[in-house]
């Protein structure tokens, strides 16, 4: 989006931006994360880059663009634009850009633009937790030609801790209350109107939402159907045959879905991204299957089962055989079983060399930055040459 030219002082602007008070750039998630967590359950696109891309596009709120026109995403006004408009000094001088009437239209409007450009359709296919991918994504297709434009993204979700929003808005991670919860009802993306509701009036999901068309869990390929959805028609339109879809989601054939759920258009894996998974209440072995993306029999062994059963809130599920098996709580009535702790895993030492980040550490060990961070206890994602890791074994 920026011509290379102006790469140093977009970078110095940044720069600038990002040393203000930490109370501006809080100011800012506080107010705006909300409707990124509603974009992702919209359309998918994750809470954490819509948010810091609005830090960085925007300098937090207080750039002139904004200012002048609620566009907090430097939408320019392209062909299909028929709302208002303003110009704006950017690759050239005097160009137009789109002005929305609250900054709420302009974070529904950026979420529409990815999802509907042809371009930007394989970003849709990454986990949305994989803000390193999206990142690194937004760069390739063309969004902005500063080289560093990744890594902005990626030490403000680090720093700010962004991929909270994304894990709330995959029902992974209770949302705090607020004061301030936006909803964008029906309509244009020129005129979409907004209300505000307080948390007492505001209504909790009753499950997860997740995005529409495909994305993927555990490296998987999966999609979020409603009740009455054609398995036959999923199956078709992805060329699958039917027996496949059933064995890929571990079930028995039916004609149609008979509630909201996840489809998985692959096989599972036998392993989750992580040992554990706790339960929330009524849980179902089934049910953490779908949500972790694991196969259902290698649940059943890890864990030391026989069959399906329902959990009560706060049990622990073995993800991987390297995991123990948990002791499983009692029917509910009855005293709690203690929590199972994970066993002792295998796992090798890296050395950090010169030029290693942990992006490239993650990558080489095909394991998420994530992972690393947590194996190793480490605050940040900063290391220092000769740093030893700990990189568990799958």
């Amino acid at each position: 989006m920026k011509k290379l030219s102006i790469i140093l002082s977009l970078t110095l602007a940044y720069t600038c931006s990002y040393a203000q008070p930490l109370s501006a750039t809080r100011e800012y998630i506080n107010r705006f994360r909300d409707i990124a967590i509603a974009e992702e359950q919209r359309t998918g696109v994750p809470a954490a880059i819509t948010l810091a891309q609005g830090i960085l596009e925007a300098e937090a709120g207080k750039s002139d663009l904004v200012r002048r026109s609620n566009n907090h995403f430097g939408i320019k006004c392209k062909t299909e634009w028929t709302g208002e408009r303003v110009y704006h000094d950017d690759d050239a001088r005097g160009e137009c850009f789109r002005k929305y009437d609250n900054p709420e239209q302009s974070y529904r409007d950026h979420s529409d633009f990815l999802r509907t450009r042809a371009h930007y359709s394989f970003l849709f296919k990454l986990d949305p937790t994989d803000y390193e991918g999206w990142a690194y994504g937004l760069k390739r297709a063309g969004y902005a030609t500063n080289p560093k434009y990744p890594q902005l993204l990626i030490r403000l979700i680090r720093e700010y801790d962004l991929q909270e929003y994304t894990l709330m808005a995959l029902g992974r991670k209770p949302i705090p209350e607020s004061g301030n919860v936006v909803r964008l009802e029906s309509g244009s993306q020129n005129n979409a109107v907004h209300t505000v509701a307080s948390a007492s009036t505001a209504a909790t999901p009753a499950a997860p939402a997740y995005p529409q068309g495909v994305f993927q869990i555990n490296g998987t390929r999966v999609v979020y159907i409603s009740k009455g959805t054609s398995y036959r028609s999923i199956a078709q339109q992805h060329n699958l045959s039917l027996e496949h879809l059933y064995d890929f989601n571990d079930m028995e054939p039916a004609e149609a879905a008979d509630a909201d759920h996840l489809l998985f258009l692959g096989r599972k894996r036998r392993t989750g991204a992580t040992d554990l998974h706790r339960t929330v209440e009524g849980e179902r072995l089934f049910d953490v299957a779908q949500r972790e993306g694991v196969r259902f029999e290698d649940l059943l062994t890890y864990n030391g089962l026989d069959d399906d059963r329902t959990f009560i809130a706060g049990e622990l599920i073995a993800l991987s055989p390297s995991a123990s098996k948990p002791s499983f709580s009692p029917p509910p009535g009855s005293a709690p079983a203690p929590v199972a702790q994970p066993a002792v895993t295998a796992y090798l030492v890296h050395r950090v060399q010169p030029k290693e980040t942990l992006y490239s550490i993650a990558k080489k060990y095909g394991v998420r930055t994530e992972d690393i961070l947590q194996w190793n206890n480490l605050p940040t994602s900063g290391l220092k040459i000769g740093q030893e890791l700990r990189i568990n074994k799958k």
